[in-house]
């Protein structure tokens, strides 16, 4: 990987926006106008939440699996394949508008009806997918409707805009995995982030609170790798909580009383540039990646602060599949008149 330093400045644009709820080819639709929207405001990169295609599946935390059978089937049905028509429409856009995109997405396969991933997906300005990453560990009740991810993609993707790399919500905390990243000359980072994660009732001592939880996180990434971070979380709307809201009054007062997240812009000192968002909408920021080099100088953590005679990591990137087969073709019929290889 070349060195990389932006000769320019950058506008990224943080989408603090809801889903369509559990609908994907709605929410491909809203995401295709918010790229629009932010390449007209002068966005060069386009950061959208965690898991906004279809939604988050707050559920999880909000009843028993018992009685949550429902839910995770419709779920199931409104997750997207990386090679679906919704993500390439969220590509199209992303050449269109010559924009860099981010984009969280609950990813289906079809080796499974049941097998969930949480993924963040890099699309270059051209198109192209240029890093496709599963979260590596769905966090306390979302293992109830995530697998876990493998290492493919924890990856830094030279950009024409520097080079960036991305984690997902909890992930952010993991400091083996930001090392992985810092270790590859990260300078911009990607945190994307759900609307609520309840972890008690509303009032209760050690609720936990999402957008203090993000700041800590994001800042302490930010300041560690010297480096600018992109925070893009999800909205909860009124179809989203009255769809949750069917679980009964408890949940309803769980999801009116829980602390929702934020969109914000972290720079490489850890201090936050500009506002935040809290309300749905786009937030705009202009960086210059230059800016990451001097605080190198009191203290790189992989680089001359770093003991590689004393601490080594090894990342296993491997992209990992539920079997290997060693036949290169399916056993065949006998030839048929009537039937004509189209492969």
């Amino acid at each position: 990987m070349t060195p990389s330093v932006t000769p320019r400045p950058v506008t990224v644009a943080a989408v603090h926006a809801a889903p369509v709820w559990l609908d994907a080819d709605a929410t491909a639709d809203k995401a295709v106008a918010l790229i629009a929207e932010a390449a007209a405001a002068g966005a060069q990169a386009v950061v959208f939440p965690e898991s906004f295609m279809p939604g988050f599946p707050a559920w999880a935390s909000l009843a028993p699996p018992i009685r949550t059978h429902d839910f995770f089937r419709a779920f199931a049905a409104a997750s997207v394949r990386v090679d679906g028509p919704q993500v390439a429409r969220i590509r199209q856009a992303a050449r269109r508008h010559r924009v860099l995109v981010s984009l969280g997405i609950s990813e289906s396969t079809e080796v499974s009806v049941g097998c969930l991933w949480n993924s963040n997906l890099l699309i270059g300005p051209d198109g192209a997918l240029l890093n496709h990453h599963r979260k590596l560990v769905p966090t306390y009740w979302e293992k109830l409707v995530w697998a876990p991810g493998d290492g493919a993609g924890l990856r830094v993707s030279q950009t024409e805009f520097g080079r960036v790399g991305m984690l997902i919500c909890g992930e952010n905390t993991n400091p083996l995995a930001r090392y992985a990243l810092m270790a590859q000359g990260e300078e911009l980072h990607f945190a994307s982030f759900p609307a609520i994660w309840p972890t008690r009732p509303p009032g209760e001592t050690h609720a936990y609170d999402i957008e203090e939880a993000i700041r800590v996180r994001c800042a302490a990434h930010a300041f560690e790798a010297k480096c600018f971070v992109v925070v893009a979380s999800n909205v909860l709307d009124e179809a989203a909580m009255r769809h949750l809201a069917t679980l009964g009054p408890e949940a309803e007062r769980v999801v009116a009383g829980t602390p929702r997240a934020v969109s914000l812009v972290i720079g490489p000192d850890g201090r936050q540039i500009g506002q935040s968002q809290r309300e749905e909408g786009i937030l705009l920021a202009t960086i210059d990646l230059r800016d990451c080099v001097e605080p190198k100088q009191f203290h790189d953590v992989v680089g001359y602060y770093q003991r590689p005679d004393v601490f080594q990591l090894q990342v296993n990137r491997t992209a990992l599949q539920a079997a290997g087969f060693g036949d290169a073709r399916p056993r065949q019929a006998p030839p048929d008149p009537d039937w004509q290889d189209v492969a």
